[in-house]
């Protein structure tokens, strides 16, 4: 068969060869050793907790070797796509601190190396299908939906492989005759690859082939056989071929993606090989798994909100606990780290890929809460306070008008009990912080707990109107609490819980239950950051007016 006339048959519009997109998107000129990654993800509408754990090892690899990290839009598969979801994913990548230096952007496409969306860069793909069109390594294919069913039933029937390969690959040997009368006739087609696996041969003569994954080491697995498609019907490569001469051209060196795609790995070294280009390093991540009945398992879109990027988001997860807690699952010997170095920043971790784990990565939630806690408790309350601003802007709108304009009472708020050896870890997440903070805001404040089992309803009254008469705004602390022990030991109360403890039948209850009354006419809660604090933040006018109420 004439290759090159078949070639022109498939591809008449196809006037650029190879080596013109070789001097188009050349070798980068960067450092010895700089690594060039890439995050793709496709714009399906959902962007995922594993999205954001590859791109942060992308990201570190190419910025601690002084190299390039880029962003491809991932998006042949039109039917998948979600009109907005490019940009959501951006958006997504932005608040999390992930950093491109090239490639898709709000402002369009970066870099000197795009189009950095596959859509927009069929006529390349079609140049390389051409080529192995030309050396006889690639074919059209005309069998329709019906033929491909057909050939998967009999294979099942037969307990065969499935698949497209060998004596089922129908089409393999067409005549130039027979394809040129096909396409004339208007018959649909796929270009698929010639694949040179083995078929048909007895287990223990099955080619394998090794590749070094940068994370799992020699990995040894069966060639591939399967003569995939390369170009839709429509011109638009599938994802195996697209990806493969994006990333030589792209000059990518390290891919990071999920250990779903190890068993596509044998198809993407073959089209590396048919087509004379070096292998990229690939480096293959563990699952993301959780704890259920005692059981692991993967986390799932359909069962864990947890999976979405948007779940944190709505939450209020501040993006540095979030990136915190990743590196931690990321490198065995990031906790260590930050032991030695409390304050140091996260780029200042030595991230490597060998220390990262091969098997299913556990993802705790309820770690994450602890990690948040000391995440926050270090920042300063004028980054809190804008951080809570613009979540509630984003999420919670009511809350907008709380703030604005009220920045200091809400710092003063935030600082409670922040200062000190032993800082108070109470915020985790903005919904959560809210939800904490609330009794300061009259709209949102409401009794939520109970006075103590021994103080009666008559005592709390009693109590309440002393502590309103004795009160001073300006008592330091030691005052004021003098003046709450006087009540105390006034209406029958133990100065001092131990005195309480040791002699119970002397008194009602001791100081603390006293103080409990007053926390809970002030805060609707029995517990609760430094209750003359809290008073000071209140003010004196607001502070007796919650008196008042509760009397």
């Amino acid at each position: 068969m004439d290759y090159n006339k078949l070639a022109e048959l498939l591809f008449p519009n196809i006037t650029k060869d190879p080596a013109d997109y070789e001097k188009i998107y050349p070798e980068r000129k960067l450092p010895a050793g700089a690594k060039v990654t890439r995050l793709g993800p496709s714009p399906t509408g959902f962007i995922h907790l594993g999205n954001l754990y590859g791109a942060f090892v992308d990201e570190r690899l190419a910025h601690q070797s002084d190299g390039i990290f880029y962003l491809r839009i991932e998006d042949t598969d039109d039917k998948r796509q979600v009109e907005g979801a490019v940009e959501a994913i951006i958006s997504s990548l932005e608040f999390f601190g992930v950093t491109f230096d090239e490639g898709a952007s709000m402002e369009g496409d970066k870099g000197d190396y795009g189009p950095y969306s596959q859509s927009q860069r069929a006529e390349i793909y079609q140049t390389y299908v051409k080529q192995l069109v030309q050396r006889g390594e690639a074919y059209p294919c005309f069998c329709t939906e019906e033929e491909l069913t057909a050939i998967r039933e009999e294979q099942e029937s037969l307990k065969e492989n499935p698949g497209y390969y060998g004596k089922w690959a129908k089409h393999r040997d067409l005549s130039a005759a027979e394809i040129e009368s096909r396409i004339q006739a208007g018959h649909s087609f796929v270009i698929r690859l010639r694949s040179k696996g083995t078929h048909d041969c007895a287990e223990e003569e099955i080619k394998t082939i090794s590749v070094e994954d940068g994370i799992r080491g020699t990995l040894t697995m069966p060639e591939n056989d399967q003569d995939v498609v390369l170009l839709k019907a429509n011109g638009i490569p599938t994802y195996h071929f697209a990806h493969v001469v994006d990333d030589h051209l792209m000059r990518t060196t390290h891919v990071v993606r999920g250990a779903e795609w190890l068993p596509s790995l044998p198809i993407h070294v073959e089209l590396f090989h048919a087509l004379g280009w070096p292998l990229p390093v690939y480096c293959h991540t563990a699952q993301l798994m959780k704890m259920e009945d005692g059981n692991k398992r993967k986390l799932s879109k359909r069962k864990d909100p947890e999976l979405s990027l948007d779940y944190y988001r709505s939450e209020g997860y501040h993006p540095k606990a979030v990136r915190e807690y990743l590196l931690t699952i990321l490198n065995s010997n990031y906790e260590e780290w930050r032991m030695e170095n409390p304050d140091a920043p996260q780029e200042a971790f030595a991230f490597t890929v060998e220390k990262m784990s091969n098997s299913g990565t556990l993802f705790d939630l309820d770690k994450l809460n602890d990690i948040s806690k000391d995440v926050l408790v270090k920042l300063p309350a004028s980054e809190l306070c804008e951080f809570l601003k613009a979540w509630a802007g984003a999420y919670q709108q009511p809350l907008v008008g709380l703030f604005e304009g009220r920045e200091e009472y809400l710092m003063r708020i935030l600082d409670l009990g922040r200062e000190g050896d032993k800082p108070r870890k109470d915020f985790v997440f903005a919904r959560q912080m809210f939800e904490f903070i609330s009794y300061f805001y009259d709209d949102y404040f409401k009794i939520e707990d109970a006075y103590p089992e021994n103080v009666s309803n008559e005592d709390a009254k009693i109590i309440l109107s002393a502590y309103l008469e004795g009160y001073d705004h300006s008592d330091d602390q030691a005052l004021w609490f003098d003046k709450i022990r006087e009540i105390a030991t006034a209406n029958g109360y133990a100065a001092k819980p131990k005195d309480y403890k040791k002699n119970p039948e002397l008194y009602k209850g001791h100081v603390g239950d006293v103080s409990t009354v007053v926390r809970i006419a002030l805060m609707g809660r029995a517990m609760s950051p430094d209750l003359w604090e809290i008073q000071q933040i209140l003010g004196e006018e607001n502070t007796r007016e919650r008196i008042k109420k509760s009397i």
